[in-house]
């Protein structure tokens, strides 16, 4: 059982790497971007998740892993923020492939982006005390606010495509906080959130997703809009 989560890693992004090679999709011509994306994302993600696992918010579990470990975090941990994200971008890229009209009016997006901006606001209010909930809220306000004025058509999509991301992303995260399973994969300090569970998730975990999925389009929509108008 300690190749676990490297399993859950390569099944995650198996079928979206073999499949970006599709000739009506080509995401493999716009590789480049997509990796420069997915480690410029990493670089926020990775000392968050240092910064974490050191003052024990969340650890891992020593029986689903390999022994390997690069700043108190398991190879796979690393893998993970490269796995998942690039299974996330190529379901949002294939969905508006075959449903292009998937997408929401302007001023229905502007009306839910700017009322997930409040709420998470006002659950920081009340919760200013909780780290994981803080730092993932605080993320997730600015980064919301910036693909909104910047990009405003990615989240017309996004919105809608991160739902169905979202059936993949927590049966994937399910196993990793224990569902299915004997123990968990990755634990958290209960303490440290809001407490509330989706099954074996914290609810912190979708914002947590929305936010790294969201960061890795926009960076790889402005990488890819930057080099065509260079070329």
């Amino acid at each position: 059982m300690n190749s676990l989560y490297l399993w859950l890693n390569i099944g995650s992004i198996s079928i979206p790497f073999l499949y970006s090679f599709h000739p009506r999709l080509q995401l493999h011509k716009r590789f480049k971007w997509l990796f420069l994306s997915l480690f410029l994302t990493m670089g926020v993600f990775i000392p968050w998740d240092v910064i974490f696992t050191i003052n024990g918010i969340w650890g891992f579990n020593s029986d689903y892993f390999l022994d390997a470990k690069l700043l108190y975090l398991p190879i796979e941990e690393w893998l993970f923020f490269i796995c998942i994200p690039f299974a996330c971008v190529f379901t949002h890229y294939a969905l508006l492939l075959y449903f292009p009209k998937l997408k929401l009016k302007q001023n229905t997006t502007k009306l839910i982006a700017y009322a997930l901006m409040l709420l998470l606001c006002v659950l920081i209010v009340f919760n200013f005390d909780k780290w994981y909930t803080l730092v993932n809220f605080l993320l997730a306000i600015p980064l919301t606010w910036i693909v909104l004025k910047q990009n405003p058509k990615l989240l017309q999509h996004f919105f809608l495509t991160f739902l169905v991301m979202l059936i993949p992303f927590f049966m994937v995260n399910g196993v990793l906080t224990g569902s299915w399973i004997e123990n968990q994969v990755v634990w958290y300090n209960n303490t440290e959130n809001l407490g509330i569970r989706m099954g074996t998730i914290p609810i912190e975990d979708s914002i947590y997703a929305y936010s790294m999925i969201l960061m890795n389009l926009f960076l790889f929509e402005y990488f890819s809009k930057k080099n065509k108008k260079s070329a």
